[in-house]
C-alpha cells in the first residue's frame, strides 16, 4: 500500500520528486522515481512495505525482461493464485510481490488483465514497446487516483494535492463540485474541487501516449443485471458464510502486523468474528475510539465503545481504545487538507484516530467494514425508500400536500420523518436520488452568488445521480438502484476516499473484505426483501452472522460512525465558523450570498431547519479554497 505519481510530457525530474515528496506519509518504507527524458515519461513510488517487505520489492518495478514498469498502490488478493499459473507458462520472477505479478499478467494479457484481479488498486504500467503508460483504478474505487490534462502533458497521482505542484494545471474552481458537495457533502466522480483535475472512475482504465489520452474506458460494473437468484433461506445463508469467509481470508494475506477497526456495529464485528473462525487461536489486534468527556453524548447519540468492548470479550480478541476529546475538531485543517476535497463528514477525524494509534502498536494494516451498509443495504434511507409503498400511489396533488404539511413540523425531533416527505411530489427517479440531498434545491440554489449562479444554470441538469438513474433499467427494484448509487458514488467518494486518505495520513492500510468481488456478487443476486426486511436491514447478512456472535450486537441500533456535530456548530466550532463564513470572507471568495448563508445559520440555531451538515459544507469548501488556493 503506497503512493504513486508520474506523468507523460514535457515535466521535469524535479517534479517529479515534489510529487511523491507530497505524498511522503502515504509510504515511509522507501522512495524511488524513473525519468525518462528521451521519451519524457516519468514515475515515482513511495513504499509501505507489507508484501515481501525486502527491498526486492520496491519500485517503480521492471519485469524480468526489463519490457514494462510499474508503479502500483494497492493489494492483489489473489496473487498467490495468479503467480502459480505465470510461473507454469513461463514467466520469471525476482521477488515474491504482487506488484511483479501484475506486471507478468499484462505482459501476458495486456489491457484484459482486469479480469483477473482480485483487490484494491491505483498503478501505471510504462509500456517500452510502444511507449505508452497504462492506467487504471480498481472495480469499486477503494484506492484513489487523479489526473489532469495540461498544456504541457498528462499528471497522475493518488492524491489531487501532488498535482498541484506543477504550475500548468489550473486553479479554476469547479462550479458543479462546489454545487454537489453541498448537495451531497462530496463530489460524484469524476469531478474534483478544480476544472483541470478529475478522478479516474473506479473501474476504469486509460492509455497514455505522448502526453495525452488515447483511450479511456469502463472495465468493470457493479453486477445488478444478472438476474435475482431464488434462494432459500438456508441457501443463502450458507453461501454467504462461505462467500464471507473467503473474502476475509483472501485479505489476511500479509508479511506485516494486521490489526482491525472494531466500532461494536455488526460489519467490523463480523470481520473480526469471521477471522476467529477461520484461525481460532490467532489473537487479532482491534482498535476502536471513545469520548472521553460528555461531548459525545450530546444529540443523543451512543457510543460504540462498550459494543466493541463485548465483542472483544466474546471472541477473546485484544481491544486498544483511544480517548478522544471535543478538542479533537482542532484537526478539521489537516483533515481536510488529507481528504483533498472539502468532504463535510468530520467521521473522518475518527479514523484517523484509530488508525494513528493503530500505527503506533505497530500496525500496518488494518481491516474495515467498509461497503457492508451498501451492498447489503444498512442505511436508514434504504428503509425509508421501501416505505414508500405505502403512500406512493397518491396522485401527486395530494403527494404535494403532505410535503408541504410534514415541513412544518418541528425540525429537532423529527428530523428523518420531514426528509422523508419533503421530495413526496416528484417523479420516483428523483426521489431516488433526493435521498442524498442535504438541502432542498431552492435552499441550496438561494445561498449562490450571483456569479455562481450563472454558472450553474444547467446543473440540475448534469445531475449525475440523475444520470445514472435514468440509464438503469426501468425493471430493476428501486431499492437495487438506490444501492447502485450508494456504492458506485458515495461510497466510493466518500466513505472510501475519507477511509484511505486518513488511514494513510497515519501510514496504515486499509482492507474491506465486503469488497471482495466474489461477494459483491453474490450480493448483488439477493432478492430485495433479504437485504431489507421490514425493519430489519442487512437481514441475510445478520442472519448468516448468528452463529458467530451475540444477537444483541447483530441486532443492535445502528448509531453510525458519527460525531456530535451540532453540538459542534454551537461549541468548539464556532469560532471557526465565525471566521470563514464571516460576512468579508464570503464576499472575498465570491461564491455565495452573504445574507443568505447568515439566515442558514439563524435559521439552524431556531431549529427552524436542520441545517448543520450544510453550514458544515460550506464552512469546510472556505478551508479547502484556504489551504490549496492561497
Amino acid at each position: 500500500m503506497c503512493g504513486i505519481a508520474g506523468f507523460s510530457g514535457n515535466f521535469s525530474q524535479e517534479l517529479l520528486i515534489n510529487m511523491i515528496e507530497t505524498i511522503s506519509y502515504r509510504g515511509p518504507d522507501h522512495q524511488a522515481v524513473y525519468y525518462n527524458a528521451s521519451f519524457q515519461i516519468g514515475l515515482a513510488h513511495r513504499r509501505l512495505s507489507i508484501i515481501d517487505i525486502s527491498e526486492k520489492g520496491n519500485q517503480p518495478m521492471w519485469d524480468a525482461s526489463h519490457t514494462a514498469c510499474i508503479v502500483f498502490n494497492g493489494e492483489i488478493y489473489n496473487f498467490p493464485e495468479l503467480r502459480k499459473e505465470l510461473v507454469k507458462e513461463g514467466f520469471e520472477f525476482n521477488n515474491d510481490t504482487d506488484t511483479e505479478v501484475i506486471l507478468n499478467l499484462y505482459l501476458r494479457d495486456g489491457i484484459a488483465l482486469f479480469k483477473k484481479l482480485n483487490g484494491i488498486f491505483g498503478f501505471a504500467i510504462y509500456d517500452t514497446r510502444n511507449q505508452q503508460i497504462l492506467l487504471a483504478r480498481d472495480h469499486l474505487g477503494v484506492k484513489p487516483l487523479y489526473y489532469s490534462q495540461t498544456s504541457k502533458g498528462f499528471l497522475f497521482a493518488s492524491e489531487l494535492k501532488c498535482l498541484l505542484k506543477e504550475s500548468s494545471a489550473s486553479r479554476e474552481l469547479n462550479p458543479l463540485a462546489i454545487h454537489n458537495h453541498l448537495r451531497y457533502l462530496w463530489s460524484p466522480s469524476p469531478d474534483t474541487m478544480l476544472t483541470s483535475i478529475k478522478k479516474l472512475l473506479p473501474g476504469s482504465a486509460c492509455v497514455i501516449k505522448a502526453g495525452k489520452i488515447q483511450k479511456q474506458w469502463r472495465y468493470y460494473d457493479l453486477p445488478y443485471d444478472q438476474p435475482i437468484k431464488s434462494y432459500s433461506v438456508h441457501e443463502a445463508v450458507s453461501l454467504l458464510q462461505a462467500k464471507f469467509k473467503q473474502a476475509v481470508e483472501r485479505q489476511l494475506i500479509s508479511d506485516v502486523p494486521v490489526g482491525a477497526f472494531l466500532s461494536g456495529g455488526l460489519d467490523s464485528s463480523a470481520i473480526v468474528a469471521m477471522v476467529k473462525e477461520i484461525d481460532p487461536a490467532r489473537k487479532l489486534p482491534c482498535f476502536t475510539m471513545r469520548f472521553a468527556d460528555q461531548f459525545g453524548q450530546s444529540e443523543g447519540t451512543v457510543e460504540d465503545w462498550p459494543y466493541a468492548e463485548k465483542v472483544a470479550k466474546y471472541l477473546n480478541v485484544p481491544l486498544q481504545v483511544i480517548d478522544v476529546r471535543a478538542d479533537m475538531i482542532d484537526q478539521l485543517p489537516m483533515m481536510i487538507e488529507h481528504l483533498d476535497e472539502p468532504q463535510a463528514d468530520p467521521a473522518a477525524l475518527n479514523t484517523f484516530f484509530i488508525a494513528k494509534l493503530a500505527r503506533d502498536q505497530g500496525m500496518k494494516v488494518l481491516l474495515s467494514g467498509a461497503g457492508g451498509d451498501d451492498i447489503f443495504s444498512g442505511y436508514r434511507r434504504h428503509y425509508a425508500l421501501m416505505q414508500e409503498r405505502y403512500w406512493a400511489w397518491l396522485p401527486k396533488g395530494a403527494r404535494r400536500q403532505v410535503a408541504l404539511l410534514t415541513q412544518k413540523l418541528s425540525e429537532n425531533k423529527l428530523r428523518r420523518f420531514k426528509k422523508a416527505f419533503a421530495y413526496a411530489d416528484v417523479d420516483r427517479t428523483q426521489r431516488i436520488a433526493s435521498y442524498f440531498y442535504w438541502l432542498q434545491p431552492a435552499i441550496q440554489n438561494g445561498l449562490y452568488s450571483d456569479e455562481l449562479r450563472k454558472q450553474l444554470v444547467s446543473a440540475e441538469q448534469n445531475d449525475v445521480l440523475m444520470h445514472t438513474l435514468r440509464q438503469l433499467p426501468q425493471e430493476m427494484p428501486d431499492l437495487n438502484k438506490m444501492l447502485y448509487l450508494e456504492t458506485k458514488y458515495f461510497l466510493a467518494d466518500h466513505n472510501l476516499n475519507y477511509t484511505d486518505k486518513m488511514s494513510m495520513a497515519a501510514s496504515v492500510e486499509t482492507r474491506v473484505p465486503f469488497l471482495d468481488l466474489d461477494l459483491v456478487e453474490y450480493a448483488t443476486s439477493l432478492p430485495t426483501a433479504f437485504k431489507q426486511n421490514g425493519k430489519v436491514s442487512k437481514w441475510i447478512l445478520k442472519k448468516a452472522m448468528e452463529n458467530y456472535l451475540p444477537k444483541e450486537i447483530i441486532y443492535r441500533k445502528k448509531t453510525g460512525f458519527g460525531v456530535p456535530l451540532r453540538f459542534w456548530l454551537k461549541n468548539n466550532l464556532r469560532e471557526m465558523a465565525a471566521d470563514l463564513l464571516s460576512e468579508s470572507s464570503i464576499n472575498h471568495r465570491g461564491l455565495f450570498d452573504a445574507g443568505a448563508v447568515k439566515k442558514l445559520i439563524a435559521d439552524n440555531q431556531t431549529g427552524r431547519i436542520d441545517a448543520s451538515y450544510p453550514i458544515f459544507s460550506l464552512l469546510c469548501i472556505e478551508l479547502w479554497c484556504r489551504i490549496f488556493l492561497i
